[in-house]
């Protein structure tokens, strides 16, 4: 109940002093990539359920000559590279946390087709609400590898508390004004999450059979 009185608190007192910030992002991505303006997708929230996760858009609908959709590279815009950097991309995200489908700190939601693919210890990140920030992105963010994030993710849920959270929102604000650790080596963003590598430990969808 107390982390959700401050993820309330800190959220209406964020939306409230950004929307200047946010009207002037969204007029940039409006000239920039055109609409609509929010980037939207369903991700898994507490216990993998679905919610809607808004974002502003960082990327164009960009497709090759055969119809596919370009990478990452070849679709972010220098705009969105800089939303990317400074997190200003996330700034929607306040409203999320408002409504309850996620908290201010927590393993960040990813893609809903990653479910089956974890193993049953990293499935454990989603025994808590999904954040805007979380210890895994405090300590690597997307230049660790999914295994490291992951165990970092399933940490906080065992050793999670007020302090903790405070920490991670300090060490938040450290890492955006020294924009670190934002794309894996040689990749625009993060690569796709295939599989857990752990050879002993039978994923989510085989553990169901």
């Amino acid at each position: 109940m107390i982390k959700r009185f401050f993820d309330i608190v800190i959220s209406l007192f964020a939306l409230a002093v950004f929307t200047p910030l946010m009207a002037y992002v969204a007029f940039k991505v409006s000239k920039t990539m055109a609409s609509p303006v929010l980037f939207r997708q369903i991700r898994p929230g507490k216990n993998g359920k679905a919610f809607e996760m808004i974002k502003f858009r960082t990327m164009k609908d960009s497709v090759g000559k055969e119809g596919h959709q370009l990478p990452d590279e070849d679709r972010i815009t220098p705009f969105g590279d800089f939303m990317r950097r400074t997190s200003l991309d996330e700034l929607p995200e306040f409203w999320n946390v408002l409504k309850g489908d996620m908290s201010l700190v927590g393993p960040r939601p990813l893609l809903m087709e990653y479910l089956p693919r974890y193993s049953k210890k990293q499935y454990r990140r989603h025994e808590v609400k999904p954040g805007i920030t979380g210890w895994a992105q405090v300590n690597g963010r997307n230049a660790i590898s999914w295994e490291k994030k992951f165990d970092l993710d399933v940490w906080y849920v065992d050793n999670h508390s007020l302090w903790l959270d405070f920490k991670i929102l300090f060490l938040t604000i450290k890492k955006v004004i020294c924009k670190e650790n934002i794309s894996a080596d040689n990749h625009a963003t993060m690569p796709v999450f295939t599989g857990s590598s752990v050879q002993d430990d039978r994923n989510v969808e085989n553990s169901k059979k």
